[in-house]
């Protein structure tokens, strides 16, 4: 850890590993998807807290953090993020991927996938404002992950449809996802899978949870539309956008044969 820090923090892999972990699921959403894109997967990650790191450094009330990985590549988000941040050394039970990462990854709860940095090499505590890699190209999608609902699956059974899918809210948690079979004329509650809970037996602060809703098929073509609601019941917003510049919003619609 180096920049506006009382004292530089150095970190060895064996360092890290022997520092106290956790298991704990968290997903991972791309900004440049599209909104019913399926470059969004959860994990079950091997990590360390950031906290105790930036303690030692003396990190301070600065402003932000730049992370910086072996293939150059750089991000810059608001240091508040990195106190709930983790380093991740192992995926899914096993040691991290090289294309996931390997040796280790930056995990900062609730933001776009391109603030999770891979093949990291360096912390850099800033203490003025700085643009990361997609700034200069003109995107602004390093903040806060949107809430969305995909549609991604479809089966049919003696006149009875099932759609299904994941939400997914970040941090803010999903209380519920509500599934339209008129076009958006009338909503009714999907079934929520329980969410997943990691080694401490909390569960998971950062990770999409699934959604079904069966219904009898109106036998002719109609628009389903998903939405959903963040823990506090705010409800996504409808409005569609593309990615650019600031990650995909709106509901997910799909016209399905009766």
């Amino acid at each position: 850890m180096t920049g506006a820090v009382e004292s530089e923090v150095d970190v060895g892999y064996d360092d890290l590993t022997a520092m106290p972990s956790s298991e704990v699921f968290s997903t991972l959403r791309c900004v440049g998807e599209p909104l019913n894109g399926r470059k969004m997967d959860t994990a079950l990650w091997t990590a360390v807290p950031l906290a105790d790191l930036l303690e030692r450094a003396g990190a301070g009330e600065n402003c932000c953090v730049m992370l910086r990985a072996a293939d150059d590549y750089y991000e810059e988000f608001p240091l508040a993020a990195l106190e709930s941040g983790m380093l991740a050394y192992r995926m899914n039970g096993r040691p991290l991927p090289r294309g996931h990462g390997a040796p280790v990854r930056a995990l900062i709860p609730g933001h776009w996938g391109e603030i999770n940095v891979k093949w990291l090499t360096e912390i850099e505590v800033l203490s003025e404002p700085a643009e990361g890699y997609w700034e200069n190209r003109g995107w602004h999608g390093t903040g806060p992950v949107n809430t969305v609902a995909k549609l991604h699956a479809v089966e049919r059974d003696d006149g009875r449809i099932t759609v299904a899918g994941h939400a997914y809210a970040g941090t803010r948690g999903v209380s519920a996802v509500e599934v339209s079979t008129d076009g958006g004329a009338t909503w009714t509650g999907a079934t929520l899978s329980e969410p997943l809970v990691g080694s401490d037996g909390a569960p998971a602060a950062d990770a999409w949870r699934q959604w079904s809703h069966e219904y009898e098929s109106p036998g002719e073509r109609h628009e389903v539309v998903v939405r959903a609601r963040e823990a506090d019941g705010t409800l996504q917003p409808e409005d569609r956008a593309d990615a650019f510049p600031s990650g995909p919003t709106g509901w997910v619609s799909r016209e399905l044969r009766g």
